[in-house]
């Protein structure tokens, strides 16, 4: 749907084996304007080593294998992740409280390539802009189908907002993964995963990024 290479379609046998084929590395950035409003997010993703090569001898770059794209590889690489269908949810959830915020469509986005990794950077504005000062913001990385795992392993900011409290809860794997065995193990080889409570498997798997930034 959204990458090139990545296969959307999720059937029983591939998610009785409840692991993701894609691992990426994630950063965050929440930009603030100085009102405490939420105006965008900025996300990084670097791919994981063998997906990286995939997506390079898929568009034949670096085809000298010196590690070094060149300009026009590069211009070529960007913005490879970044046809969405419509209503695609980035893989990103977003909420102030209990509101789920609407993040829009990427916009300035980049794509390099370094030490074998493919890595890109793509930002979405806040619809209305919330005020985030004195409330909990809570960004969700997530695939709901777990093909893509995202591990927020690269750096997780705030620019435009003082005194702010950055914390990461991550899942408790082992009990996701036998919770998740014991439903597989309960349900028919021919159910649809969704109405067998498979619908959103990866958000079991998700990493909350908390932040609370003091008040004015």
């Amino acid at each position: 749907m959204r990458r090139l290479l990545l296969c959307s379609a999720l059937i029983l046998p591939a998610v009785a084996q409840a692991h993701p084929h894609i691992f990426i590395e994630t950063g965050l950035e929440a930009i603030v304007d100085e009102q405490g409003r939420l105006t965008h997010v900025k996300v990084t993703w670097t791919y994981d080593d063998f997906y990286s090569l995939l997506i390079t001898e898929d568009m034949k770059l670096d085809q000298d294998f010196d590690g070094v794209l060149t300009a026009e590889e590069e211009a070529r690489l960007t913005g490879f992740d970044m046809n969405w269908d419509e209503g695609y949810y980035g893989d990103l959830v977003a909420l102030l409280g209990d509101r789920n915020l609407t993040l829009l469509r990427p916009q300035d986005y980049t794509a390099s390539f370094a030490d074998g990794r493919v890595t890109s950077t793509h930002i979405r504005a806040v619809a209305e802009a919330p005020v985030i000062t004195g409330g909990e913001l809570v960004l969700r990385p997530f695939d709901e189908t777990f093909y893509t795992a995202y591990d927020v392993t690269l750096p997780v900011s705030v620019t435009g907002a003082q005194a702010c409290l950055i914390s990461k809860i991550e899942p408790n794997i082992d009990a996701e993964l036998e919770a998740l065995q014991a439903l597989l193990a309960d349900i028919d080889a021919n159910s649809n995963p969704e109405d067998a409570g498979l619908g959103n498997m990866g958000e079991r798997f998700a990493t909350d990024v908390r932040i609370l930034c003091a008040g004015s």
